[in-house]
């Protein structure tokens, strides 16, 4: 097996490692080690997901008002997802003959702004609040660190009534209320202690919450049953042998370089949106295809590069030739960073801006950075409405409010933008006695996010200076952990953990 080597990471310039192990997978695999380090491949790839940010568009064939995650001042066709979904249009009709004097990438990208997309990538289809870490509680109010615990709030013990009648004077149901409930919890939740990391059942892993898993290194948020896996976020259940990956598995193995793809599947290289594909290259939003390479929006077909159908033999022969093709005339973006065959594709081809996507969450950067490094930036669309009400003039409580503020068009008090409120929402506020958000969605999602670890592991020591059977005075087992040294929480291995919290 070959030696564990150094190298220095294309885009940030820093020194990576890759471990012996990691060569073993490349061999299998058979794709060339990488020359990004796993920071900046996980920044490429998010790079590709749009979760949230939305836009008005058009199905290019009913002429239909949509919504689209796809910008209208894109170059991108989009169908509603229905007629995307149906036999209406054949994607192979906008097959293209591969180009060998023009680098791969810039002739899918081509490809990507002439195959109709769907509009949006959605799937043809007890009673607690302000918890940390408690496990099989129910009724508690702004608890920490709990286990199998009833009628608790601010980690005292209450009887029912008192619960109940505490509860009933806290009323949340006020904005000024529930901002003291907040502020009272932060400083609470400060002092709870943390487990270096939450892993459950799980064997020779590195990361944080993991379930059921064997052998897997520096993965994060992952379901259960995973196997020989790396640098992968978000799991579904049974991943096998895949490394970089986010929201990938369910019966899948041999993913890499990998966004949104698995649903028994194999060997899905650097892919978008890949379900139950075998041997998928290169592609984009493609379903039930097996042997395909650089293709977007192909459903149940096999053996075709760029959307053209080809016999199995001319097939295997022309994707040997590409991939030889890939490594002599490599891409190249605008800062001169170089995209062989074994590389995910640029971030600067993206039908999305960077700051629509995932990368801006975890790696965020201002709009002259964004432009500076590449990317695309794309702006938001001016609102429709004005606002006809500032979200710190409306009443404070919730009972306070009537289905009049359906007509209400809000202007959030953080980034000055309007929202609305829509029936469903007024009804849920009401059976919850929650008061009417004073900020819009996105500025609220950037708040939530702010409690979410980066996918970061840093080596520390136990932070327990109570005395235990396993030590006395300060602990001194160190971990890896997705806590930085600079953070204000209490972290502690789980020895420690263990005899403070149960």
């Amino acid at each position: 097996m070959k030696e564990k080597e150094t190298k220095i990471c294309q885009n940030c310039k820093q020194d990576f490692t890759i471990e012996p192990d990691d060569f073993g997978f490349y061999e299998k695999i058979k794709v060339p080690p990488p020359t990004f380090c796993p920071e900046c491949r996980m920044q490429r790839r998010m790079a590709w997901r749009n979760e949230r940010t939305l836009h008005r568009n058009k199905c290019a064939m009913t002429g239909k008002n949509v919504v689209s995650c796809f910008s209208k001042d894109s170059p991108f066709t989009v169908y509603e997802r229905d007629i995307w979904w149906s036999d209406k249009w054949d994607p192979l009709e906008y097959g293209q003959e591969y180009d060998f004097s023009r680098p791969f990438f810039e002739q899918f990208r081509k490809l990507l702004e002439k195959v109709p997309l769907p509009n949006l990538f959605i799937g043809k289809c007890v009673n607690t609040f302000f918890l940390y870490d408690c496990k099989n509680c129910i009724n508690c109010f702004g608890c920490t660190n709990l286990r199998n615990k009833s009628n608790c709030m601010w980690n005292e013990q209450l009887t029912k009534e008192e619960y109940d009648k505490r509860l009933k004077e806290l009323d949340i149901g006020s904005v000024k209320n529930l901002e003291k409930a907040k502020q009272k919890f932060e400083a609470l939740r400060l002092k709870a202690l943390r487990r270096f990391a939450n892993i459950l059942n799980s064997k020779d892993v590195s990361g944080d919450n993991i379930i059921h898993a064997n052998n897997c290194y520096y993965c994060f948020d992952i379901a259960e049953d995973m196997k020989d896996c790396k640098y992968i976020m978000n799991s579904a259940t049974q991943l096998y042998t895949s490394y970089d990956g986010y929201g990938v598995g369910a019966n899948t193995e041999l993913l890499y370089e990998a966004m949104d793809s698995g649903i028994n599947g194999s060997r899905q290289l650097f892919g978008l949106t890949l379900w139950e594909c075998l041997n998928a290259e290169y592609s984009f939003n493609c379903h039930g295809c097996n042997n395909i390479f650089g293709c977007v929006n192909l459903r149940k077909k096999e053996y075709c590069i760029f959307n053209k159908q080809y016999s199995k033999e001319e097939f295997e022969k022309l994707r040997v030739r590409i991939i030889e093709h890939m490594t002599k005339m490599p891409y190249e973006d605008k800062r001169g960073r170089l995209y062989f065959y074994g590389e995910y594709f640029p971030a600067e081809i993206s039908p999305f801006g960077y700051n629509e996507t995932v990368a801006q969450d975890y790696f965020p950067l201002s709009k002259e950075q964004i432009l500076e490094n590449g990317y695309n930036w794309i702006e938001r669309e001016k609102p429709e409405y004005s606002a006809t009400c500032k979200s710190q003039d409306l009443p404070d409580h919730i009972k306070d409010i009537d289905e009049t503020i359906l007509r209400k068009v809000i202007e959030c008090k953080l980034c000055k933008r309007v929202y609305k409120i829509i029936e469903d929402e007024y009804k849920f506020l009401r059976k919850f006695n929650l008061p009417v958000p004073h900020n819009c969605f996105e500025c609220r999602h950037q708040e939530r996010f702010k409690l979410v670890n980066f996918p970061r592991l840093y080596s520390r020591k136990c932070m327990c200076t109570k005395k235990h059977p396993h030590h006395n005075g300060k602990c001194e087992v160190k971990f890896e952990t997705s806590y930085a040294p600079n953070r204000p929480e209490i972290v502690y291995c789980e020895k420690c953990y263990q005899q403070e919290v149960y």
